[in-house]
């Protein structure tokens, strides 16, 4: 049904664990063997090269060839996977490339053919959640100053909330009256927002921002002396992708590092109209239905929902709520630890490396051992996936281990699975909720698939980012927000409402507001 799904042109949801890989097999086969080429859109590089390999066989047994590409590919490889039957790469990748051929000088440059199919893979992340932001193809530009150092120590002697403030959102930060002043006499320069100082104003301007708004181990990490851009959705780095006007080298100040050159832009597209490039495009998830009308608003893709194979018996806890971060993290590290005593193998997902390092840090200073996956270690990820799910494995990561990661129960070989099964399978931990609960769910269908017993269970504070980001821990009733709290609110409604599965955690976390009569203050 799925395959019939795809090849007719729609977006296939079926619930994680269901073989959505297995199912595109089919219909991609069927159009790969006109020669014209089908590409395979997924999620990260790691989903491109172990699908390849994973559905390579099949392709083979019908005299197609398979091949992948990653971002450690150069033009010549790239080229060659191009020219394959089927080729599995992100669609940031396939969009990067569309235009690097867009500014080629001769037709021997150019390492795509002319597009024929596309089957995207987890199609409401890369349809929806990543294209808000366009791809932008980027050249070097001339080397940076010595300003930037400068603004660098005087931001240092910024006090926030008098000399600055920051938007709503945390998106956006701004010089008060005081800081103004404050900037002026420091740097001697008179009017700062005069027209004979946008330069001074601009450097001034992006070390604010990179002080203030970026964060490390949150939006970029440091690793061997360079700053790793890391993807909010994938939780892996962006290889060779920075910052443009400025702000890549305000950052390298900041962390006291050898600055880049700065950027200029190239060349953009947006995802919509690089997939319009495709004359038949279709897609699957397991998250598909409340992203459909953006699905056909945007893209006239139709969604066709397919019934599971076998019923999904997760059971997935309401969530545990406290009132700040410390007792969130305390109650996460108990739960761990009572779990873990009887074998039962855990998945924590996590939002940060920040936070990844922090609880397994605490676990390991408890005597509990356990495993991190996140951007700082992603060369190890094929090694600790394919144990997440063994008798006694204590798993941390990021969003590395969401989207697409199959857990087998018993660990790769499967040769525990019975024991693990007898202990109610994998464990799914959240420390916090995401925007789109979407997400939320792909973290919970890392367990329960294929009939498989499994339990997820969220942990969440009203310090969380998300709540205090839209001022949504106000709309709480005062009873709820006891900074003293060390105990989970013992209400299950509460824990319910967050819980709902609507698009964004703003929708559930008002409508819980309103059941309970809490008002704005």
């Amino acid at each position: 049904m799925g395959g019939i799904g795809l090849n007719e042109g729609r977006i296939v949801q079926m619930q994680t664990g269901e073989g959505k890989t297995f199912a595109a097999v089919a219909p991609i086969c069927l159009n790969a063997l006109s020669g014209k080429g089908v590409h395979v859109l997924t999620f990260n590089d790691y989903l491109a090269s172990r699908d390849a390999v994973w559905m390579g066989p099949i392709y083979q047994f019908f005299g197609l060839k398979v091949a992948y590409v990653v971002q450690s590919m150069i033009s010549a490889e790239r080229k060659a996977a191009y020219e394959a039957d089927v080729t599995y790469l992100t669609a940031k990748e396939a969009g990067f490339d569309f235009l690097r051929d867009g500014l080629a000088y001769e037709t021997e440059e150019l390492v795509q053919r002319i597009f024929h199919m596309a089957v995207i893979d987890e199609a409401d992340s890369i349809l929806v959640d990543e294209a808000r932001i366009p791809l932008v193809l980027a050249g070097v530009a001339d080397k940076h100053g010595g300003g930037q150092e400068r603004m660098n120590e005087l931001v240092m002697q910024l006090d926030p909330g008098l000399h600055y403030t920051v938007g709503e959102g945390g998106r956006s930060v701004y010089l008060t009256e005081d800081g103004g002043s404050q900037c002026e006499r420091l740097l001697d320069c008179g009017d700062l927002y005069s027209d004979a100082n946008l330069q001074l104003l601009t450097e001034l301007n992006l070390s604010l921002h990179a002080h203030i708004l970026m964060r490390r181990d949150v939006d970029y990490i440091v690793r061997q002396g360079r700053v790793e851009i890391v993807d909010d959705f994938t939780g892996r780095v962006m290889e060779d992708r920075h910052w443009p006007f400025g702000l890549q080298a305000a950052i390298e100040v900041k962390e006291g590092l050898q600055t880049s050159k700065d950027s200029r832009v190239l060349s953009s597209i947006t995802i919509q109209h690089f997939l319009r490039q495709y004359p038949s495009l279709c897609g699957m998830t397991a998250t598909a239905e409340p992203a459909a009308d953006e699905l056909f608003k945007f893209y006239e893709l139709e969604m066709l929902v397919i019934p599971p194979n076998r019923p999904c018996v997760r059971n997935d806890h309401p969530d545990c709520v406290f009132s700040n971060r410390e007792a969130k993290h305390q109650a996460l590290i108990e739960e761990i630890e009572t779990t873990h005593a009887d074998g039962r193998p855990i998945l924590v997902g996590t939002i940060t490396v920040e936070e990844s390092e922090m609880l397994a840090s605490r676990l390991e200073e408890s005597g509990t051992a356990c495993s991190i996956l996140n951007a700082t270690r992603d060369d190890q990820e094929a090694r600790i996936t394919a144990e997440v799910g063994d008798f006694g494995a204590v798993t941390i990561s990021t969003n590395m281990a969401g989207r697409g990661t199959d857990i087998k129960p018993g660990g790769q070989s499967g040769e525990r699975y019975e024991q693990v099964k007898s202990l109610g399978g994998l464990y799914v931990l959240g420390t916090n909720h995401h925007e789109s609960s979407r997400i939320d769910y792909q973290l919970r269908g890392r367990a329960g698939r294929q009939g498989d017993p499994g339990s997820s269970h969220f942990f969440v504070s009203l310090e969380d980012e998300l709540l205090v980001r839209y001022g949504l821990a106000d709309l709480f009733p005062r009873r709820f927000r006891s900074a003293n709290q060390s105990e989970s609110f013992d209400n299950a409604v509460l824990g319910e409402r967050l819980n709902m599965p609507s698009a964004s955690l703003k929708g559930r976390t008002l409508t819980f507001a309103m059941l309970f009569g809490a008002t704005l203050e």
